[in-house]
Order: structure tokens, then C-alpha cells, then sequence
């Protein structure tokens, strides 16, 4: 399965960024061969909107099948879900201890957004 991370860094050490649609980095990690792919969020996180649907596909065309942050809003999990992917909210730690505890079961999918849709400004 693959599993994307909201980071603040681009290594599987990264603190896991608890914003999604700024991220400053989407590591993306195979959970069957263990490789990590960082995925540089600039574009997404320094838009003057639609930050969360941006980095929401970008974490769909990974092949995402999981998605760990912090926090996430109503349209990024909307796009999100429409593609299959399965959103936890409220992850802290690294990206590697993230993708650890989703492996033991010690994750719980999100019923829905947990945060309120957001202006244009930062």
C-alpha cells in the first residue's frame, strides 16, 4: 500500500506537517518495499487558494492509498475520498513513526473533515 505524509522535511525523520494543503512535503512511502518518494509541495502551499484540492491531487496521482496530517479541510478531503483515498487526521511524530503506527492498526480513519474550509489567506 502506499502511503502519503504530510512533512515538514523530505526524509522518513521529517516532523509530520499538521497542516495538509501547505505541507511543505509529501513523502510517500511503499509500505510493500519501503521506499520513500519526497514530493515538494511549493506550488500547492504558496497558492493564494485551493492549496488543499492542489495538494490532494498530487497525492492521488502518487497512488495514494492512505493519507497521514494533522489536519485536513472539507475540499481536500472531498477530493481525497473521491479517489479512494483514506484520510487519518491528528498524526504527530516523524513521517517514519506515521507510517509505522498505520501498519499496527494504531490509526483511525477519519469520519470527515477536521477543519472548517479556509480563505484565500494564509
Amino acid at each position: 500500500m502506499k502511503v502519503a505524509v504530510s512533512a515538514m522535511g523530505n526524509g522518513l525523520d521529517s516532523a509530520v506537517d499538521p497542516r495538509f494543503g501547505r505541507a511543505a512535503w509529501f513523502v510517500v512511502v511503499d509500505t510493500d518495499t519501503g521506499q520513500a518518494k519526497a514530493i515538494d509541495n511549493a506550488a500547492a502551499a504558496g497558492a493564494g487558494s485551493g492549496a488543499g484540492v492542489s495538494a490532494a491531487q498530487t497525492v492521488v496521482r502518487e497512488g495514494a492509498d492512505y493519507v497521514l496530517t494533522g489536519h485536513c479541510g472539507p475540499n481536500a478531503f472531498r477530493t481525497l475520498e473521491a479517489a479512494g483515498a483514506r484520510v487519518i487526521v491528528g498524526v504527530e511524530g516523524s513521517v517514519g513513526q506515521a507510517v509505522e503506527a498505520l501498519k499496527a492498526g494504531g490509526l483511525t480513519e477519519a469520519g470527515g473533515p477536521d477543519v472548517g474550509p479556509h480563505s484565500g489567506s494564509r
